[in-house]
């Protein structure tokens, strides 16, 4: 189990787009560990060639780039703000995200 996980609300708290909020689109795997791709946050231009073939059209596209999952925490509604998570496990043994402030489940 991630403490970051696909369609999560996060906070970017590290790089340039320090301060940022958006959904986690998907969470990858690179060389040095995980990374999370976050709507809206990272956005590079790429200069891509045509593909007709795909139907892919030439030119320069926006595109979002991974951050290093350590540069971004999850957004807690009652803060407001990034927090961080931990684990437990519930009476009727489930395993379960919680917010480490407040004690909050965050998978209910």
């Amino acid at each position: 189990m991630r403490k970051i996980k696909q369609g999560d609300q996060v906070v970017v708290v590290a790089g340039k787009d320090k301060g940022e909020r958006g959904t986690v689109l998907r969470v990858v795997q690179r060389r040095r560990g995980l990374g999370v791709v976050v709507e809206g946050v990272n956005q590079v231009r790429k200069h891509q060639k045509p593909n007709p073939q795909l139907g892919q059209p030439g030119g320069i596209i926006e595109q979002e780039k991974p951050l290093d999952i350590s540069n971004v925490m999850l957004l807690n509604p009652a803060t407001g703000g990034g927090d961080r998570v931990g684990f437990k496990v519930l009476e009727d043994g489930r395993k379960v995200r919680y917010f480490k402030s407040n004690g909050e489940t965050v998978d209910a």
